[in-house]
Formats: structure tokens, sequence, C-alpha cells
């Protein structure tokens, strides 16, 4: 189902990014975990979820 890259020392997450395959090679190996995510009917839901929250957000 995913794809995850354990580290020794397990730290906060501090940041979550949806990212293709491309974007993941181009970090190599400096990127410590990933988790691949199928398409399903929740997915395209969470995308909708993260759009709605951005424009939510006051102008930078």
């Amino acid at each position: 189902m995913g794809k995850s890259v354990e580290t020794e020392n397990q730290e906060p997450i501090i940041a979550i990014g949806l990212l293709t395959q491309q974007d993941l090679d181009l970090l190599g190996s400096g990127f410590r975990r990933a988790f691949r995510v199928d398409e399903t009917p929740c997915f395209e839901e969470l995308l909708l979820a993260i759009d709605a929250a951005e424009q939510k957000l006051p102008a930078r």
C-alpha cells in the first residue's frame, strides 16, 4: 500500500506534502520518509478539503 523509509531518531512531523514521483526523485536520498497514497474516493475529499482550507488563509 505505502512506501515508508524510517529513520533511527524519530522527530516530530513538521510538514506534510503531496509530491509526484518526479518530486521524490529530485529530492533524492535527503528525503527520509514517503507514504504513497493510492487513488481512492476519500483521497479526492482530502484534496478538496486542502483546497478549501487554502482559500481561507489570508493572502501573503
